[in-house]
């Protein structure tokens, strides 16, 4: 682990700066992207280990989205499905020499976090309706219209802090528990951040979920 934990400028074109962060994510979705084509290409009515591992993890995302929204569990699982892969493996990367977890750059989180944004609003839309998704901002009174917009930016704005936070001080403990400790525990400052970057992971995950079920079932219930 190296101890530079902010991100490096690598090349730039014009004005834009190419830096680790950016690089290591085009790394992370060439892998999935890649991952999920081969597997795409080679099912099977009657599935090996590996594809039975796949059905298996979709199972089990798409019965924590019922557990949320049961009658979305087809419609979201791509999303949350991705949000999870992604930042597990983003989360995880710093473990590889040579790599640095991408999530410790809080412009690669905020990213993230308008990704989720947006996503809110798309699905919102998708399953009521432009009209009547809008009209909620508008309820129970158009004069608390400032107070919705104000309260969606800072829940982003906190989403993309909050997971910027957990990892740099992830990091930090790491490299503090390193620097007293020597050599004598690396397994444990290794299993620790094995742990909380998959539990940081889950975390983001479920709170886009959690965010993305309350555009949907308030619009449903203001219009039951």
């Amino acid at each position: 682990m190296e101890q530079d934990i902010f991100a490096k400028v690598v090349f730039q074109i014009g004005p834009l700066q190419i830096t680790d962060s950016i690089i290591t994510i085009w790394f992370i979705m060439m892998i999935l992207a890649s991952l999920g084509f081969w597997l795409s290409r080679n099912l099977k009515s009657h599935p090996n280990i590996l594809q039975m591992i796949v059905e298996g993890i979709i199972e089990i995302v798409e019965s924590s989205i019922r557990e949320v929204l049961p009658k979305y569990d087809k419609l979201l699982a791509p999303f949350i499905l991705s949000l999870w892969l992604f930042l597990g493996i983003a989360n995880l990367i710093g473990l590889i020499p040579g790599f640095e977890s991408p999530t410790r750059d809080l412009s690669i989180t905020a990213a993230l976090a308008i990704i989720v944004f947006f996503s809110v609003h798309w699905f919102g839309i998708k399953t009521q309706g432009t009209k009547k998704y809008l009209q909620h901002y508008l309820s129970p009174s158009p004069l608390l219209l400032p107070f919705h917009i104000i309260s969606e930016i800072s829940r982003t704005i906190a989403l993309a802090v909050r997971l910027f936070g957990n990892m740099i001080s992830l990091e930090m403990v790491a490299l503090i528990l390193l620097f007293v400790a020597g050599f004598l525990m690396p397994v444990p400052v290794l299993m620790l951040h094995i742990i909380e970057a998959l539990v940081q992971a889950y975390i983001f995950g479920m709170l886009a979920l959690i965010f993305i079920a309350s555009a949907i079932q308030t619009q449903e219930i203001q219009h039951e």
